[in-house]
């Protein structure tokens, strides 16, 4: 079962949009995404998934390998 966050339930906001595209593009956690937006992590990654936004990690090593 989810926990209630501030923004459950609310549209999305255009500077809302626009912190998930810049905190994406970081590599920040999806759970750390949600706290700071006061979403669930299901619903974060739901809207990634609407407007485009990759949340997979970038320019790290496999498997935590570093080169």
């Amino acid at each position: 079962m989810s926990k209630s966050t501030r923004n459950s339930g609310n549209e999305w906001k255009s500077a809302d949009l626009q912190a998930l595209r810049k905190l994406a593009a970081g590599n920040t956690p999806t759970r750390v995404i949600g706290l700071k937006l006061g979403r669930t992590e299901g619903a974060v990654r739901t809207k990634a998934s609407d407007v485009g936004v990759s949340l997979k990690p970038t320019n790290q090593a496999p498997y935590n390998r570093k080169k």
